[in-house]
């Protein structure tokens, strides 16, 4: 999948680094290459040593064609996935099928953090605009500053024109009402664009992604005006 807008994050390297900066040494007794298995599943969000183990003994036990349909599958996802160019929603093709939809409203776009929440959005069937992934929200303690957003994306997007409306749909906690005060601030002045934000239905604290259908309907025809 390709990454226009690279996290500031250091990648981590494919082996763990043990003391004296030599790797880790594998247990007596126990595969290298199944330990190597067990460490890089141990990478992924939620899945800690335990469950790591579990799934790559899982693995293990399943019949190849079932394991590699799965090694398939992430290859695939990382050769054919990639951002829209115009949004940067996930999509296989160049431009995503929600901006290619000729039926949606152009003119009103939502704003959210992360795909999962164009996902979150849609289920609700009760939006028919555009939307912009910003692939993040700011986080300056953990390195994410305004230029890792699409922010300046977003912006070209409305100095093209024809966008009457922007829903700030970032989530209602700490980092995401930072985005939306920055989103707000880069628009100062703009002209004939309304600004909005996402009612507070949607708990603060939580994600868009989290909760139910019907609040996050109520909270997008609950929005307001964002003043200054």
């Amino acid at each position: 999948m390709t990454e226009p807008h690279s996290s500031p994050l250091k990648k981590r390297s494919l082996h763990s680094v043990g003391r004296g900066g030599e790797p880790p040494q594998t247990p007596p007794g126990v595969s290298r290459v199944l330990q190597a298995l067990v460490e890089e599943l141990a990478r992924l969000p939620g899945i800690g040593k335990k469950t790591a183990e579990r799934l790559a003994y899982h693995l293990l036990r399943v019949p190849k064609e079932e394991a590699l349909r799965l090694a398939h599958a992430i290859g695939e996802v990382k050769e054919s996935v990639r951002h829209c160019k115009t949004c940067f929603h996930i999509t296989e093709g160049e431009v995503c099928s929600i901006c290619l939809d000729a039926e949606r409203d152009s003119g009103v776009v939502c704003v959210v953090e992360q795909s999962k929440d164009v996902y979150a959005i849609e289920a609700t069937s009760s939006y028919h605009g555009r939307y912009h992934v910003l692939l993040g929200a700011l986080a300056p303690l953990d390195g994410v500053e305004p230029e890792h957003l699409t922010i300046e994306p977003l912006l070209a997007r409305i100095r093209v024109g024809g966008i009457h409306e922007l829903i700030i749909a970032t989530n209602p906690n700490f980092e995401g009402d930072g985005t939306a005060l920055l989103l707000r601030e880069k628009l100062r002045g703009v002209p004939d664009v309304r600004v909005t934000r996402i009612a507070r239905g949607i708990p603060s604290g939580s994600h868009i992604e989290h909760v139910s259908r019907t609040i996050v309907q109520d909270a997008l025809e609950g929005r307001r005006e964002m003043s200054d």
